[in-house]
């Protein structure tokens, strides 16, 4: 588990730890039951946590886009689609027409994000090099991009060990039955509680998730 490039040097290029297979993830979550014995009880209901790892760049964002406010069924349809069309490349989204996007299932407000996406010009390439601050700044500057997908893709497909999704209501959930807490958590009291758990706050959201589930299932949360 390294910095972006110098295997020795975790944090060399200012990225911090970086998630590269389940070692990575039994160390962090490791450190969190180390450091907190509530995280240790969860840990122990929960079982392995994942990887949950996902590709990087242009099609992985549109992807994301596409994903947004339908089910995952139609996401997925919709995504294939696209692929099946060749519409998962910058060039070729922003060579398609509305017309060419909207006959694979594209709405108007994710037309656009999609032609904001292809204009944007992001260097995937470089993302590994930025903090992660940064990242998330980059990704939110386009359009369709919220805090939420930045942070998600800075989790995933960069792998970054010490970032949270401080606006997921899975995770707000999770925290408040983990922690005891009176309500859920809002961003920036999520924010806060979450400062804790670094070094490894991407594996505290990993346990978090995998926590809600088991909550959900025994209380019969909605």
């Amino acid at each position: 588990m390294t910095g972006s490039k110098n295997p020795d040097a975790a944090g060399a290029f200012n990225v911090g730890r970086i998630i590269t297979s389940d070692a990575c993830v039994r160390e962090g979550a490791a450190w969190l039951a180390d450091h907190d014995a509530r995280f240790a009880a969860a840990i122990d209901l929960c079982g392995p946590l994942p990887l949950r790892r996902k590709s990087e760049g242009f099609a992985e964002l549109l992807s994301a886009i596409v994903s947004q406010q339908v089910s995952v069924a139609s996401a997925n349809a919709i995504w294939g689609r696209m692929v099946e069309a060749g519409l998962d490349t910058a060039p070729q989204v922003a060579a398609a027409s509305e017309e060419d996007l909207r006959a694979v299932g594209l709405s108007r407000q994710k037309i656009r994000y999609a032609h904001a996406l292809a204009a944007a010009g992001i260097d995937f390439d470089a993302l590994r090099q930025l903090p992660d601050a940064e990242v998330i700044a980059t990704l939110t500057q386009v359009s369709g991009i919220g805090t939420w997908t930045a942070e998600i893709y800075a989790m995933f497909s960069l792998g970054r060990a010490d970032v949270f999704a401080h606006g997921d209501l899975a995770l707000q959930e999770g925290a408040r039955i983990l922690l005891d807490l009176p309500e859920r958590p809002k961003p920036a009291a999520m924010r806060r509680i979450a400062e804790a758990w670094s070094p490894w706050r991407s594996v505290a959201a990993r346990v978090l998730w995998a926590y809600y589930r088991v909550a959900k299932d025994r209380e019969g949360i909605r």
